[in-house]
């Protein structure tokens, strides 16, 4: 045999790690989010008669044990499987378990519907189809409805849009007729769209509220005391306005149900039918500074195994020695449906305490945020953070955050919400790109439209502001913002 017809044999061992159906349920509940859950967990307790609704009973046998371990006595935790070639109709169903430890105020939590079909421009495109306008008013709030914000809040100044309108649309206006459009706009659905900041965005909502003593104290709050108001400064604003303190508690309890971010109950995009936003958390900020987390288990029952079931699987078990055929296959089918129902509630325990520790790690990592409810606190934080923090892997940090939302005192937010890159200086410092993209933005809206500062000129103004960030840099955020360089922004 020549050298080069010689062929090589060789050996080699290789562990496969191989999945089993109670794995494969864990996983894929961290990746359903609560309203899926819910809808499950019925069609389970109308297929498997040994799970029924009702607190588990504490001398339940047969449970199973969620630990699983590989041939090297390793733990096998969630975050190590992929679900890979297992999503066929035969997987174990999946839900929602209520767990007594979780539990959550039924107004707590607010289903939030958006669309996801129709664009948030067509929604308010149709409430201005109701409104008799003429063609050229029409124009100019139709330009104004398209520089929202996705929370509904128009950033941009007036004078900037009346110079983009003149520049890109050829239309000329003036800031007066522009504001006149936009309070037509304020006029929409929900209350607070088109508002220039925070606080009128709370007034626009007040405003909207029957008359009475408590609007008016709500009124003065936000008008006369808002930065006391958003610093929770209680004592000084009580005594500035002079007021009784079971009715400034009222109208505080009031003005914390308002929703700084109206634009989020129109939806962010386009795509499926009209649906309903279940938060899966519930994150209350109190006033000692405190923050509270809970699962959002509404609607659903608590889970435990069949007694009659148990009790029928022991008589069986007990007289194993003398079955016959019949009775033998009974007691499989008993002991299956079993451990079927007792494995279903341990991964949905094992999903909860996952779930909390994960939400819990966010909220740690971005406190600031959660205390005040201003974007430009939040830090830096990728999946890694979350994962070294919880001791989970990236790939189940991933499943968490993926479809799931948060409900907090300034509205209801996606876990990816708080995800963002970070920017480090040459000192080693962590910037957040959210916070610095803010900064460039209202250095471009406030600068002298007559001279538009240049890329050079705002990365030098970003740096006596203790953001020193290359000129490059700049002009990608600038892009990300959608803004032209500044020949075109005369």
């Amino acid at each position: 045999m020549s050298q080069g017809s010689r062929q090589i044999q060789s050996q080699a061992q290789q562990q496969l790690q191989t999945l089993s159906p109670q794995q494969i349920l864990v996983v894929r509940l961290l990746e359903l989010p609560a309203l899926e859950l819910e809808d499950r967990v019925h069609a389970e307790l109308l297929e498997n008669p040994a799970l029924e609704e009702g607190r588990e009973q504490p001398d339940a046998e047969d449970s199973l044990d969620t630990n699983q371990v590989d041939e090297d006595g390793e733990r096998l935790e969630p975050e190590d499987l992929s679900l890979g070639d297992y999503r066929t109709e035969d997987d174990i169903p999946d839900y929602k378990l209520q767990d007594g430890n979780y539990s959550s105020k039924e107004e707590q939590a607010e289903e939030i519907p958006f669309s996801d079909n129709v664009s948030f421009y067509e929604i308010l495109q149709e409430q201005l189809g109701e409104r008799d306008l003429t063609e050229h008013q029409r124009q100019l709030a139709e330009y104004l409805i398209g520089s929202l914000d996705d929370d509904g809040l128009l950033r941009k100044s007036l004078d900037s849009i009346s110079d983009e309108l003149a520049i890109y649309v050829g239309v000329e206006t003036s800031e007066k007729e522009l504001e006149e459009i936009l309070h037509i706009i304020q006029d929409f659905d929900p209350a607070g769209i088109g508002a220039r900041n925070l606080q009128e965005c709370l007034l626009l909502q007040i405003k909207r509220k029957d008359n009475g003593p408590l609007k008016q104290i709500e009124t003065d709050i936000v008008e006369k005391c808002y930065e006391e108001f958003t610093r929770k400064h209680w004592e000084k604003i009580v005594q500035r306005l002079n007021l009784p303190e079971d009715e400034f508690r009222e109208a505080i309890s009031e003005l914390t149900k308002l929703n700084p971010r109206p634009g989020s109950s129109l939806g962010e995009a386009m795509g499926k039918n009209l649906q309903q936003i279940i938060p899966d958390f519930i994150v209350e900020t109190n006033d000692d500074g405190s923050i509270t987390l809970n699962l959002n288990n509404r609607n659903v029952p608590e889970l435990r195994l069949s007694r009659s079931f148990t009790e029928m699987l022991e008589e069986h078990t007990k007289n194993k020695a003398n079955q016959s055929k019949e009775s033998k296959n009974a007691m499989m089918f008993l002991k299956q449906k079993v451990d079927a129902a007792q494995g279903f509630i341990d991964a949905v325990k094992q999903r909860q305490n996952t779930l909390m520790t994960t939400m819990q790690a966010i909220i740690d990592l971005q406190r600031p945020f959660f205390l005040e409810g201003d974007e430009s606190l939040l830090k830096p934080m990728i999946l890694k953070d979350v994962a070294e923090r919880t001791g989970l892997d990236i790939s189940t940090v991933s499943r968490v955050s993926n479809s799931k939302y948060v409900q907090t005192n300034y509205g209801i937010y996606s876990l990816k919400f708080f995800f963002s890159d970070g920017y480090t200086t040459e000192d080693g410092e962590e910037l957040s790109v959210r916070e610095i993209r803010k900064i460039l933005k209202e250095c471009i809206d406030n600068e002298d439209k007559a001279c538009p500062l240049t890329d050079d000129e705002l990365a030098g103004i970003l740096k006596e502001k203790g953001y020193p960030i290359a000129r490059r840099t700049v002009a990608k955020y600038r892009q990300q913002l959608n803004i032209p360089v500044a020949r075109l922004r005369k």
